[in-house]
């Protein structure tokens, strides 16, 4: 949507990847300035339409991953940071955003898990997710969830980066 959306979003990103690789968090104090400003660069450069854009965006990167934020699968950090990345980016290339970033995501498991000697249990665990889901619905796995200190879990800005800027490359 923004001609100079990249640099902006390279910035967030990264810093956002940086302290979930450090902390397992991504902060407010991050996300909040960059949603706002999304909103009004939008406003200031397209006026209704870019706030209009904007609020799509928003609703496009947050959707999913509130989805999965339900389901005990994914943080609220990520959710905001998809959000307010898609305030700045707009709903078309926020879903290209969302797409790249579940194959950055899962290629990402996968060398993760290979590395840490639990390919198969990561397997079990994603078809048991997959699968399962008609017996669940929307109720959480009840292992398969952040708030269960057994579980494995993955940081995910760094997918949510990678699948951001690629894309920028797809535009």
């Amino acid at each position: 949507m923004h001609s100079a959306a990249w640099w902006p979003t390279l910035i967030v990103v990264a810093v956002a990847t940086v302290t979930d690789l450090r902390s397992r968090r991504i902060p407010n104090w991050l996300v909040f300035p960059f949603l706002i400003t999304g909103f009004v660069v939008s406003g200031l450069q397209h006026g209704l339409n870019g706030l209009m854009q904007s609020t799509a965006g928003l609703a496009v990167g947050a959707a999913l991953f509130g989805l999965l934020c339900l389901m005990g699968g994914m943080g609220m950090g990520d959710v905001k940071l998809c959000g307010a990345i898609g305030a700045w980016v707009g709903p078309s290339q926020m879903l290209v955003a969302l797409v790249m970033t579940g194959i950055a995501g899962g290629i990402i498991a996968v060398a993760l898990a290979v590395a840490g000697g639990f390919a198969v249990e990561m397997f079990q665990g994603t078809g048991d997710l997959i699968f399962g889901f008609r017996k669940r619905g929307l109720t959480p796995h009840p292992d398969l969830v952040l708030n269960n200190p057994l579980t494995r879990k993955m940081p995910y800005a760094p997918a949510i980066a990678i699948g951001t800027l690629i894309s920028f490359f797809a535009r």
